[in-house]
């Protein structure tokens, strides 16, 4: 399966499919998070708290929807720090959904949805998060295959060139009688 998705031509089409309507996903989602004043204006942090309030609420009884231990981390770092939160959800959301629209640095992008995914997951919520994470997860296993239809057929041979793609030389730096 990682073989046909890295290198089959129907893969190809078929990832860039999805993850054009993925990234449609992300931008939608954002969309309606950009400019709302509580998510990124004057009451920045007052949607995202809410959200965050009900997830601890999860966290209790005898069956949690919500783990104790990511409670514990929603009230001692999410909800002091709403407002940036709310921020980074709303602008994060765009990015990942321009960059997998676009197509250009794919593999980190679906990464980044996926943690966005799986943090919502953990919070509670259902919706479309598990299909979303499990096509993120399908875009990194094609790897470049995903991007080639994309800015990622430019970029990626650019900057491959620039890191120098290769592996160290086997008989740099060796010298005396190891090296002779």
């Amino acid at each position: 399966m990682t073989t046909w998705l890295r290198n089959h031509v129907a893969a190809r089409w078929i990832m860039t499919v999805l993850r054009v309507w993925l990234g449609w996903q992300w931008v939608s989602a954002a969309a309606e998070k950009i400019g709302s004043p509580v998510w990124t204006g004057s009451k920045a942090g007052v949607a995202i708290t809410g959200f965050l309030q009900h997830a601890v609420s999860l966290s209790q009884g005898p069956h949690p929807g919500v783990q104790g231990w990511y409670a514990g981390f929603i009230r001692g770092v999410a909800l002091p720090d709403a407002a940036f939160f709310s921020y980074l959800v709303s602008w994060g959301e765009l990015l990942v959904g321009l960059a997998l629209i676009l197509g250009v640095f794919t593999t980190f992008a679906a990464l980044m949805g996926a943690v966005m995914n799986t943090a919502y997951l953990l919070a509670g919520t259902s919706s479309s998060n598990p299909v979303m994470l499990i096509i993120e997860v399908f875009v990194m296993v094609a790897g470049f295959n995903a991007a080639v239809y994309g800015l990622d057929y430019w970029i990626i041979p650019w900057f491959r060139s620039v890191v120098k793609h290769e592996g160290p030389s086997t008989t740099a730096g060796l010298s005396g009688k190891n090296g002779t």
